[in-house]
């Protein structure tokens, strides 16, 4: 098979033969779809990260069901043709969603819910404020905020279109822009603090 190989830390991945890995208990064999080049799957390519290597990549089981997967087992990785996961690493996905657009989504999803669950440690019932909400990882976070049980989401952007698609989401909105720069902090805390 063919893979992105990275032969030595420091050193460009290079489009090369590989090895096919082999069926062990446990784990799943993926013929990959998709995976995504972001900034961390390049800085573990290049060994700069502090995580092991591997991607964010989509792909099928061998009995054709479509995965996400994340963490392959050593030596293989996500920019293959094939690899080797972990049975507890793979997430089903419907048969309906592209595997582009699946390998493309996990980052910002997994930054924005993990922003919520662990940074923020977010409880159902909560007021949610996210800055930055018409971009895709602040699009998403409205979505996970309310998937996780928050009672209110405010949303601020300086995208109005997407303000009203989120506002459809069922997000608050407010035009907290509204007389300069010198009022949007006052006007951000003070929407903020009374839930609106």
């Amino acid at each position: 098979m063919k893979a992105a190989v990275v032969t030595r830390k420091g050193t460009t991945p290079v489009y090369a033969p590989f090895d096919e890995p082999a069926p062990l208990a446990g784990h799943t064999l993926v013929d990959v779809s998709a995976s995504a080049l972001s900034h961390v799957t390049r800085s573990r390519a290049s060994g700069t990260h502090y995580s092991s290597s591997g991607a964010f990549p989509v792909g099928r089981r061998q009995d054709g069901s479509p995965v996400y997967f994340f963490a392959p087992t050593a030596p293989f990785g996500g920019l293959a043709e094939r690899t080797l996961v972990p049975d507890r690493h793979c997430v089903a996905l419907p048969e309906a969603l592209a595997p582009h657009v699946a390998a493309a989504l996990a980052i910002p999803g997994m930054s924005s819910w993990a922003a919520l669950k662990q940074r923020a440690r977010f409880i159902a019932g909560e007021t949610v404020l996210i800055n930055g909400a018409t971009g895709t990882s602040g699009s998403l976070a409205v979505q996970i905020a309310k998937h996780l049980g928050a009672a209110k989401v405010i949303a601020t952007g300086r995208h109005r279109p997407t303000l009203s698609a989120l506002h459809a989401l069922g997000c608050r909105q407010r035009d907290l822009a509204r007389g300069g720069r010198t009022r949007v902090g006052r006007r951000v805390r003070g929407a903020f603090l009374q839930g609106r």
